[in-house]
């Protein structure tokens, strides 16, 4: 069993580097809370495989002869993902579907999926889990076990002490109308996603400008996909995440909005090569250092 370390280090740093406030103490939390998501039975720890499907027939189990083979102990032949074009089509095996194989928490029986751009189809077997991606025009099978070694031998997460200095007020200005950004992927490929506007704010004398996208239409939250760079010495080389609250008054008017770098936050492919993350667009490269949030993971 792994066990999540405890944050009293994080406390004394804390009172060190900052007033004691309800703000840090939230944050803390928030830290110690994202420490045991990510190491849930269902979280980015568990991520032990991204497989592509084919057109056609894709057997998926244990047994050298499935097209997708599974690792550990998992049944010789579990399903069968049938894709034809864009309709998904989950068969059994010959001899049937598994003890214990369910869909969105049922038996599992014959019948279409749904992949993750909609309602996703949830498939389970013991400590096992699978959904299907839809990227571009392909489909993906991600796989994931509760007793990846990657979860069972997770220590904890590693941060630079909160210091109130990288919580700062942005001016917002808001792009009118939103336009689509094409942010990249560590896979080749793009994400039209909404930009609404920009953050600006000062920082060691310098003007900064970062540009957030909405992850969904009716996101709540303002997504940030940055690198700065800390990338080249102490924090993941790709990226970094952080989420803000809506500006103070709505995105299409003028106003501020606060940008708390202490909880930036890394993507999940600095834990497994199977996650399919978004890159930083060019105007959030950014040329100065944010020693603030998340450090670079290691086992």
């Amino acid at each position: 069993m792994f066990t999540v370390p405890s944050m009293a280090a994080q406390h004394k740093k804390a009172a060190a580097s900052s007033p004691a406030s309800s703000d840090s103490k939230e944050l803390l939390e928030w830290r110690s809370q994202r420490a045991h998501t990510l190491s849930a039975p269902d979280g980015w720890l568990t991520l032990v495989g991204l497989e592509w499907l084919k057109q056609g027939r894709n057997a998926i189990g244990l047994a050298p002869d499935n097209d997708l083979p599974l690792q550990g102990h998992a049944p010789q032949h579990l399903a069968v993902i049938d894709v034809q074009g864009a309709q998904l089509k989950l068969l059994a095996p010959q001899g049937g579907f598994p003890a214990h194989f369910l869909v969105n928490g049922q038996p599992a029986q014959e019948g279409p999926i749904q992949p993750d751009d909609s309602h996703a189809s949830v498939l389970t077997h013991d400590n096992f889990s699978f959904v299907v991606l839809h990227r571009g025009d392909r489909y993906a099978l991600r796989i994931k076990d509760a007793e990846s070694p990657t979860r069972t031998g997770f220590r904890g997460l590693h941060w630079y002490a909160p210091t109130a200095r990288y919580r700062v007020t942005a001016r917002w200005i808001p792009f009118t109308p939103p336009h689509q950004e094409k942010i990249p992927t560590v896979l080749g490929t793009t994400l039209d996603l909404t930009a609404p506007g920009l953050a600006e704010f000062t920082l060691d004398g310098k003007t900064i400008q970062l540009e957030p996208v909405l992850e969904e239409p009716n996101a709540k939250q303002l997504f940030f996909i940055l690198r700065d760079a800390t990338s080249k010495t102490t924090t993941y080389q790709a990226a970094r995440f952080l989420y803000a609250e809506m500006p103070d008054h709505g995105l299409d008017q003028p106003g501020s909005i606060t940008l708390d770098f202490n909880r930036l936050q890394n993507p999940p492919c600095a834990y497994t090569p199977y996650a399919t993350c978004p890159l930083p667009p060019y105007i959030n490269r950014l040329a100065i250092a944010i020693p603030a949030g998340e450090q670079r993971y290691s086992r």
